[in-house]
């Protein structure tokens, strides 16, 4: 972080937040005029701070009620198998986040469905269509207690 400073912190915690936010409402909010705050995020953007500006979906509303963290385990760990896995994995739209781990297993996939069924079925018919799975352990969301950025708030 070496070019960024509090008021930059500042602007990524509110587009965070929002970022829909125009440069406007971002420097009214801390109390600059609008040029400085365009500049500085285009200079976010163009350091690679701001990789993209997403939209983020309300998975209830849309009948996903069921999270699901699924720890698997390959049978092979030759880097080809989990560059296979990975590739694989880009198929499956229930996987919405993949991430290569240390410890117990190899890969901790978040799964979005909307119910135990549709769970059954991402585990049975694609889940273990993917060659070289050893295992599978699921781990079902009770309660999303905090979910933010690593920037905090």
């Amino acid at each position: 972080m070496n070019n960024i400073d509090p008021v930059d912190l500042k602007i990524l915690k509110l587009l965070k937040k929002d970022g829909l936010m125009t440069n406007k409402e971002i420097a009214a909010e801390l109390n600059l005029t609008t040029t400085p705050v365009h500049e500085r995020i285009k200079r976010l953007r163009r350091d690679g701070y701001i990789e993209k500006y997403t939209i983020e979906l309300n998975h209830k509303k849309l009948n996903k009620n069921l999270i699901v963290f699924c720890n698997v385990s390959l049978k092979e760990h030759a880097q080809a198998f989990l560059t296979k896995f990975e590739e694989d994995i880009q198929l499956v739209p229930e996987v919405v986040e993949c991430f290569c781990v240390s410890g117990g297993s190899d890969f901790l996939l978040k799964v979005i469905v909307s119910d135990m069924e549709e769970y059954k079925h991402f585990i049975l018919n694609k889940l273990a269509a993917i060659s070289n799975i050893g295992s599978a352990q699921s781990h079902f969301v009770i309660t999303e207690a905090k979910c933010s950025s690593i920037i905090g708030e």
